[in-house]
């Protein structure tokens, strides 16, 4: 099996004060033209579960209240999987070109957590009209603006 080798563009800082991306210092002119899109893709490592044990892992028991008992990794968001790469979408607020810092709203990565790479969000690559979900999360959010206002405490079951 062939292995790739990735190297983080900069970190993820995420505390009282805001969330950030701080880029490396070679990596600031790459931020170029980015004003003007409201919204980035941004891939990161789940750090926190990179072990060989999580790395193992396929099938979790029913991480999600209503969902089946048993889903592949493949089906749910979890940071348990054979390759602990996570996609978010956020909402820029400010961008630093000459420090190499993007502030965005927000982020479920923890402090510390190397960020891989930024793309922009453009809704005729990024959007899906009508997606299919489950009937067993038909109910949650569908847009990442409702999701600010849901009780997503109430969905998972760790």
């Amino acid at each position: 099996m062939k292995t790739y080798e990735l190297n983080p563009i900069g970190t993820i800082y995420n505390g009282e004060s805001g969330t950030f991306l701080q880029l490396t210092p070679e990596f600031i002119p790459a931020l170029q033209a980015l004003d003007g899109f409201s919204h980035i893709n941004i891939l990161w490592w789940f750090s926190d579960f990179d072990t060989a044990e999580f790395r193992s892992e396929l099938e979790t028991e029913e991480p999600y209240k209503n969902s089946p008992e048993v889903m592949g990794v493949f089906a749910t968001r979890s940071p348990v999987r054979p390759n602990p790469i996570a996609l978010s979408t956020a909402e820029i607020i400010g961008i630093d070109y000459l420090k190499g810092i993007i502030q965005i709203a927000y982020i479920d990565a923890n402090d510390n957590t190397p960020l891989l790479d930024v793309k922009p969000y453009t809704p005729s690559l990024d959007r899906v009209e009508t997606p299919g979900v489950p009937a067993w999360c038909s109910h949650w959010p569908m847009s990442v603006e409702e999701s600010a206002d849901f009780v997503w405490e109430n969905e998972f079951n760790f």
